[in-house]
């Protein structure tokens, strides 16, 4: 499987941290059991034979349903037990209102057999592996429009403009910032919210594009980009004054957060303790 999903052999030994001839051993070892080749490689390429996107297709079928199989079968002492796979967006962990990792320990206490395979993703991503099945709960920022898919609200992120030391704004008085003075400067925007962002403050252009909050803290740190952070994750550069939230009465907005499952997988265990803990502690941060 992580050969057809890399697409090549170069970057699947890296993915598996395996030698090229190790890769090779083994690939035809498991093309003798079935019977026929897998791929084809070659000048023009790696692709998968149609008997190899019939076993691909098999293979994460089969390893779904064993999932599946598990996230359903709860022990008779009403103890947890299984494979949870969570997906979220990154820089959270300092969020007074999703703070991950207080959920997770209450919910481990009810199932200290559970199997946690956690991932970071961009909300695009996130909400594709769970219409695909490989992931059960997600969380994150949004559209609500995937079909069969469940959201629960859980919280509203705020959000603030940036700027970090050594930027013409920093020590700007806010007053004085013009609209002038943002379209100039050179803005970062994330890549899932390429436009949202560019349009909340009006910029004609991007300078930069990342898709993790620590890659748009370093450009805004940096001191030569301005762009949006969850409030969170600046306040404590804030504090060291190493950045600086720009005219916030303007910029500072509000990102609602979501939790999301396949409708059909409501009543499994698993999920429907886990989504209870997050409203939980969520309600409780908002009390």
């Amino acid at each position: 499987m992580v050969l057809a999903e890399a697409g090549s052999f170069a970057d699947a030994q890296i993915a598996l941290n395996l030698s090229q001839s190790t890769l090779s051993t083994h690939l035809a070892a498991l093309e003798r059991n079935l019977g026929e080749s897998l791929c084809v490689r070659g000048r023009k390429g790696f692709h998968l034979t149609p008997f190899g996107e019939a076993a691909y297709a098999a293979a994460k079928q089969l390893f779904s349903d064993i999932d599946a199989f598990q996230q359903r079968l709860t022990p008779s002492n009403g103890k947890l037990s299984g494979r949870l796979r969570i997906g979220i967006v990154d820089g959270v962990v300092t969020s007074p209102q999703l703070g991950l990792q207080g959920v997770i320990h209450r919910f481990m206490d009810r199932g200290p057999a559970v199997f946690i395979d956690l991932e970071l993703g961009t909300p695009h991503d996130l909400e594709q592996s769970i219409a695909d099945g490989r992931r059960d709960v997600v969380i994150g920022p949004f559209s609500q429009r995937a079909p069969g898919v469940t959201y629960v609200a859980l919280h509203r992120e705020e959000q603030e403009l940036f700027c970090g030391r050594g930027h013409p704004l920093f020590n700007k008085p806010q007053a004085a910032i013009t609209n002038a003075d943002i379209e100039q400067a050179l803005f970062s925007v994330r890549g899932y919210r390429h436009l949202e962002d560019l349009y909340r403050v009006n910029h004609p252009r991007a300078s930069a594009r990342v898709i993790h909050m620590e890659a748009q803290a370093m450009l805004i740190l940096s001191g030569r980009f301005i762009g949006f952070l969850p409030s969170h994750i600046g306040e404590n550069w804030v504090k060291t004054g190493e950045m600086r939230s720009i005219r916030p009465s303007i910029y500072r907005f509000l990102s609602s957060h979501y939790a999301a499952f396949r409708k059909r997988d409501a009543q499994q265990p698993l999920i429907s303790v886990f989504i209870e803990d997050l409203r939980a502690a969520t309600a409780a941060s908002a009390a």
